[in-house]
Parts: C-alpha cells; sequence; structure tokens
C-alpha cells in the first residue's frame, strides 16, 4: 500500500452545490451517489438531503472525466473502487503513488521506493491527472477547467464550509453574482466589499457557467 495520510471528510456540500463543481446536473449527483460511484462521507444511509464532503466533490469530477472520455459505467466503477483499495478516502487528494516516464508506480515503504507496476485504475486515470483535478476544484470546480482564465475563485473546504469564495477572501461567489445584476449592486460590491472589477466579473463568469450545469439533463 502506497504510503499516504488519510484524511477526515472536509467541507459540507448538498447535491446541487457538488453539481456545479464537479460540472453535472444535481439529479446526476444523486444517481451517482445510489450507485455507489461517489460517497456522500456526513450521511449514513436512508439520511436526506445527502450531505457530501470536499472529497466527494472530487470523486464526482474524476467520474465525470470518465465518462467523458468514453468509459462505460462498469468501467467506472471497477476503477473508482481500486483507486479506493490503493490510496483510502481521501482520494484523489493525496497521491497515490508516483508515477513515473514508463507510467510505473513507485510506492514508499520504510524510507526505500520500489516500483510496482501499473495499479488496475491507471487504465482509466493518472496519478497526474488525479492532481490537476485537485487543482481544478481549489480554482472553482468544472468551470475553472471549461474558463482556464478564472484567477479569483477559490474553493477551500476549511473556509465558509467549502462553497466558492473570492480568492483570500470570505466573500461568497453567488453572493457577488447575484449582486451585481441588482441596481446598485456594482457600487456595493466595489465599495462596501472593496471587490475588483475582475473579482467581480470572474464571479459573474463562474456563476452563469454552472448555472449552465445545473440546468443540463
Amino acid at each position: 500500500m502506497p504510503n499516504v495520510i488519510h484524511m477526515p471528510p472536509r467541507g459540507h456540500y448538498l447535491a446541487n452545490e457538488v453539481a456545479a463543481l464537479a460540472g453535472v446536473s444535481g439529479d446526476r449527483i444523486g444517481q451517482w451517489a445510489r450507485r455507489g460511484y461517489i460517497r456522500a462521507s456526513w450521511s449514513e444511509p436512508g439520511d436526506s438531503p445527502l450531505v457530501y464532503s470536499y472529497q466527494d466533490v472530487a470523486e464526482a469530477m474524476i467520474v465525470h472525466e470518465l465518462l467523458e472520455n468514453g468509459n462505460s459505467h462498469d468501467e467506472v466503477k471497477a476503477a473508482i473502487a481500486n483507486l479506493r483499495k490503493d490510496s483510502g478516502s481521501a482520494w484523489p487528494l493525496t497521491r497515490a503513488g508516483v508515477v513515473t516516464a514508463d507510467g510505473a508506480v513507485v510506492v514508499e515503504r520504510g524510507g526505500r521506493h520500489y516500483e510496482v507496476g501499473l495499479r488496475p485504475w491507471q487504465r482509466f486515470i493518472d496519478d497526474r491527472h488525479l492532481r490537476e483535478v485537485a487543482s481544478e476544484l481549489h480554482r472553482g470546480g468544472w468551470a475553472a477547467r471549461e474558463l482556464p482564465q478564472l484567477r479569483h475563485i477559490e474553493v477551500d473546504p476549511d473556509r465558509l464550509s467549502g462553497r466558492p469564495v473570492i480568492r483570500g477572501r470570505r466573500v461568497p461567489v453567488a453572493l457577488v453574482a447575484e449582486a451585481a445584476n441588482e441596481p446598485e449592486g456594482l457600487e456595493i460590491l466595489r465599495e462596501d466589499y472593496e471587490l475588483s472589477d475582475d473579482e467581480i466579473q470572474d464571479a459573474k463568469r463562474w456563476a452563469a457557467t454552472t448555472q449552465r450545469y445545473l440546468a443540463a439533463p
């Protein structure tokens, strides 16, 4: 087994909040949870609504990517099961190993490194992609992939329970996007919240993009 640190669940999200970050609809998130593709780490069987963690959001982004790449649902489920087995509940935010140039995996044991070859989940996604997903989630989720110019959105599970905020601030992106469309809203955001026009525009772009995800079938 790789030498990884197992972190407890962080952040609290409802299905639509997960969906906005993972680039799909809220209904799709519910389906994936029922089928075992993702977890609702804060919930017990029978709970409603389900409450998800930051790690669960990352899982949802991985599922989205695997399905978008043409993998079957059975292949996705197998890849997820193997990845969870290898790296534990904190995946994919902790590294599952170090991938070498030829694709082999190197793990650490007792201060020494051993090449263990490809793992089953690497048929579908590799360690580099896991790190990319972690970075994209921190920068706003799937929208950061679609809008690489975003610079002022941040998702930190230890800030406002993981709600997207203006980077370095405790100002929710949703509040900024809504206020920007209200009479005198821009003036309030600039003067009372001391936000720049770039920060406001990033919030509006992020909100418009995620609303499109939520409206998808």
